[in-house]
């Protein structure tokens, strides 16, 4: 590991935290394709699989910035704790239903218990960085954002492949089985840890939410064009191989993509950047929506592997200044609910894109299903561009100290 983030490993509590938050960040990679393998297999058709997941992701997207408002108000054990327990009673009563062949209603019924009690790791991993890395300190909460974007990719590298072989060679159950107890261990060993966490500020009780900042609502936009992007890939891809006579391959076409991300992601912490932070994010952006070009083309399912993976190279760039930018734009009492909406952003995002490939590949296949994925990305392009040019006209972020924003 070169240097940067070797040092970021000497902070005390460093060594045990981030390994419990990948634990625990396992699920988020293995969800949504662990219940389309589920409810293809048990109740048959891409549409339902994708709606329920999506389903699944907009319960998420929706009780995350409540969770994470209460998390910055009593801290992160007394509210993680009982959240991952509910997760893994949740989870139990969705695999029963498909596994036991109940109604379709069942499934979204019980998709919308298991988002509603996921937990945002990524929040809250990168709040503790923000907490333990002090203001005048932040070119390592640089490469500490840039760690956590590549521990991400790690994730969706063996996440999706893991749920696939489970799915396809144990039971179409397998991947979420997994999936619920990554998060039930990582989040209870990720809690226990308070000598890490922020601190509770039970003061800020009602008052302000994180989105009414300046700034928040844009990049809440772009977060959710990329994951209109991230939910189209996904289900795209799933079809794409199964088109192909592979569908067990699907999970390292998926793979592929998240490793390109992790290659460029471990490159981007490891450099001390001149350019600003602002640039770095469009530039990222724009990339990104351009990598997705040759994806819509291929009709070759090696060929696909390989332009997938160079397509994820502009998605640790895009993510980490992005992570950045918003965590400069709220006050520390409100970081783990401004950071959360990112999260958010991407559920609602996976969800629309998940639920709109899913209907476009069973009338027309997985090409137009990429190229919707393909408009999403030129759609966060723009909206990066638009925010980043509204952002130029703030000149503080807030009364709290946070620096502006160099564009």
């Amino acid at each position: 590991m070169a240097n940067p983030y070797r040092a970021l490993f000497e902070l005390p509590g460093a060594r045990s935290f981030v390994p419990a938050s990948f634990v625990g960040r396992m699920a988020m990679s293995m969800l949504g394709i662990g219940i389309v393998l589920m409810v293809t297999g048990t109740h048959g058709g891409y549409a339902l699989a994708g709606a329920v997941a999506a389903t699944t992701q907009v319960a998420y997207a929706i009780a995350s910035p409540m969770i994470a408002r209460l998390i910055d108000r009593h801290g992160q054990r007394r509210v993680l704790v009982p959240l991952v327990s509910a997760n893994a009673v949740a989870m139990t009563g969705l695999i029963l239903c498909a596994e036991l062949g109940a109604a379709a209603w069942t499934l979204f019924a019980t998709g919308v218990l298991v988002g509603m009690t996921s937990p945002s790791m990524g929040a809250l991993v990168r709040a503790r960085w923000s907490h333990l890395l002090a203001p005048e300190n932040r070119p390592p909460l640089g490469t500490a954002f840039a760690m956590e974007s590549v521990l991400d990719e790690l994730v969706f590298i063996t996440g999706p492949p893991l749920a696939t072989a489970l799915a396809t060679g144990v039971v179409p159950a397998g991947g979420l089985v997994a999936a619920g107890l990554f998060t039930l261990v990582g989040g209870l060993a990720f809690a226990v840890q308070t000598r890490t966490q922020p601190p509770a500020s039970p003061g800020r009780r009602g008052g302000r939410t994180a989105l009414a900042y300046p700034g928040v609502p844009g990049m809440a936009l772009v977060f959710l064009s990329l994951g209109l992007v991230f939910g189209a890939v996904e289900v795209s891809a799933i079809a794409f191989a199964d088109e192909q006579g592979s569908k067990g391959l699907s999970g390292l076409v998926l793979a592929c993509f998240a490793a390109g991300s992790g290659v460029a992601g471990l490159w981007y912490g490891a450099r001390t950047w001149v350019w600003p932070l602002a640039r770095r994010f469009r530039l990222g952006l724009g990339l990104f929506a351009l990598g997705l070009v040759p994806v819509t083309l291929v009709e070759s399912l090696p060929v696909m592997m390989a332009v997938i993976f160079f397509a994820g190279l502009a998605i640790s760039p895009t993510i980490i200044p992005a992570y950045g930018v918003l965590e400069r734009l709220v006050p520390e009492g409100r970081l783990t609910e401004g950071l959360t909406w990112a999260s958010t952003a991407v559920g609602l995002g996976v969800a629309g894109g998940a639920s709109a490939a899913g209907a476009i590949i069973d009338s027309h296949g997985s090409g137009p299903a990429f190229a919707f994925a393909l408009a999403a990305g030129i759609a966060g392009a723009l909206m990066g561009l638009a925010v980043v040019a509204r952002l130029k006209t703030v000149s503080r972020f807030d009364n709290d100290g946070k620096r502006e924003l160099s564009s």
